[in-house]
């Protein structure tokens, strides 16, 4: 790996990412408050309390909305200063077409952005109705999956066919599969995947923020790695933007992602494992995304085939709480576990 252009580079930008996004988080707070773009009690006012609103309700009244704030930053900083790099004359490395790379991240991470923000704002302003375990605000399951999906398969036909990516490489036993057209449906599943995956764990202060910032430390190490600079460079903006939310994140959070974030930035790190050709190390450094996921998916199960719930609550980090575990000692523990799926999936990336 040759770090040493683009180190000092990238090590600048996550400083000036992090500065402007620190003049701002405040007063977006409390515009955010002034929007009332707060959390809501989504507890029934008549009958019997579910555990999940019990653990939760509480919070109600904090803003949510962060992720609007974090993206439109990352792309404004990112749409001014790559030009003003490049004309400076830094020297780019480029893995694929400039032109077409750039258009499929700013296509990613804006459009699930928008898509996130309006079930964000149908979760705030619009009316409870009566979902199969109780009261349910935001946008149906139905037309957010379908979404979801429909974003997934652009983007991953872009990939496909603008950048030519349809290679799978299987470190360890070092075999690449050739996917062809195939390769459509199987990243438009990983960007779903990781878009719930990251909206599930973002249920605890701090908690998906964090395990993000080891993500995108890992992969921007990577992409710088693969000589990729734009890929670099918008991870090195992104990193400098999450370091100074969460400081306004952790517990007790002051704001939140929202789904505005949640989904953008989980499309977004499925995006960059495919970017990067390194997507065994993707489900290995997201590995609590994973887990999130997939105890959210064994709970749907026991639902619906043994009629009764695995988990006290899913996903998993809810289970933690239910049985008594403090919100940060979840938090930080995950952390922890966090950065040593990222250590090994860093080694697993450089084999």
């Amino acid at each position: 790996m040759d770090f040493s252009n683009i180190l000092p580079l990238t090590l600048g930008l996550v400083i000036f990412s992090f500065l402007v996004t620190s003049i701002l988080v405040v007063p977006f707070i409390n515009l955010l408050y002034s929007m009332k773009l707060t959390r809501r009690k989504e507890a029934s006012k008549i009958g019997k309390k579910s555990l999940f609103d019990k653990l939760h309700d509480k919070k109600a009244g904090t803003p949510t909305g962060g992720g609007v704030l974090l993206v439109g930053l990352v792309a404004i900083l990112f749409a001014i200063i790559f030009p003003i790099i490049v004309k400076l004359g830094v020297f780019i490395h480029l893995a694929y077409d400039l032109k077409y790379e750039i258009i499929i991240i700013f296509f990613t991470f804006i459009s699930f952005a928008l898509l996130g923000f309006l079930d964000d704002w149908v979760k705030i302003f619009s009316k409870p109705r009566k979902g199969a375990l109780g009261m349910w605000i935001g946008l149906s399951r139905r037309i957010k999956f379908g979404l979801q999906l429909l974003l997934a398969f652009i983007v991953a036909g872009m990939i496909k066919v603008l950048l030519g990516i349809d290679l799978v490489y299987i470190p360890i036993i070092d075999k690449v599969i050739n996917l062809g057209y195939w390769y459509i449906p199987f990243a438009a599943f990983i960007i779903v995947f990781f878009a719930n995956a990251f909206n599930f764990t973002d249920g605890l202060d701090g908690l998906a923020s964090g395990l993000l910032l080891i993500y995108l430390i890992v992969f921007g190490i990577i992409a710088a790695g693969n000589l990729d600079t734009p890929l670099a460079v918008f991870i090195a903006l992104w990193v400098g933007v999450i370091v100074a939310f969460l400081y306004f994140n952790i517990w007790p959070a002051r704001i939140w992602l929202g789904d505005a974030g949640a989904l953008s930035f989980g499309a977004m790190i499925a995006l960059i494992g495919l970017l990067t050709g390194n997507i065994a190390p993707m489900f290995v450094v997201g590995g609590i995304f994973v887990l999130e996921a997939v105890s959210s998916a064994v709970q749907i199960i026991g639902w619906k085939i043994l009629k009764r719930p695995i988990f006290p609550l899913a996903p998993i980090h809810h289970t933690f709480l239910a049985i008594g575990w403090e919100e940060p000692k979840i938090v930080m523990r995950a952390w922890l576990a966090g950065g040593m799926l990222a250590i090994f999936g860093l080694w697993l990336a450089t084999i």
